[in-house]
């Protein structure tokens, strides 16, 4: 995959998001991690409540699902502020499901690419790694 100089990378599964930025180029990716306070991820929301049962043993589905909303929201709102002007997503299959489901046509506009596999938990090597051959 060819990841744009300057682009963001969320790598997100139902529980954890990490951010990068493309320090490298198209044919050089360099991962640089990318704070939450730039990106203000303390607004990222969980779904809302959900109780919690023995009759709703999908309880902690619902609250992946909402996390991956959550995160899908908070890149909507920095791609429309023009903070995101490249993105790529990298996210556990079920996940990245859920969150095609927000996608603002803005963000669709600016996503350069998906990656449909779990890399939360993975050194930035291995995510450079899996990019590239993308």
């Amino acid at each position: 995959m060819q990841v744009p100089q300057n682009a963001v990378i969320a790598v997100a599964d139902g529980e954890k998001l990490s951010l990068f930025q493309n320090e490298g180029n198209t044919l050089n990716i360099k991962l640089r991690a990318i704070s939450a306070e730039e990106f203000d991820s303390s607004k990222i929301a969980s779904g809302g409540p959900h109780s919690s049962s023995a009759a709703n043993p999908d309880s902690d589905q619902q609250e992946e699902d909402g996390f991956s909303g959550g995160i899908t929201d908070m890149l909507n709102r920095h791609v429309l502020d023009g903070t995101i002007k490249d993105l790529v997503i990298v996210a556990a299959p079920r996940t990245l499901g859920e969150m095609r489901k927000g996608y603002h046509k803005q963000l669709s506009a600016v996503l350069v690419g998906e990656l449909d596999k779990d890399l939360t938990g993975h050194s930035v090597p291995e995510i450079e790694k899996a990019l590239e051959s993308a």
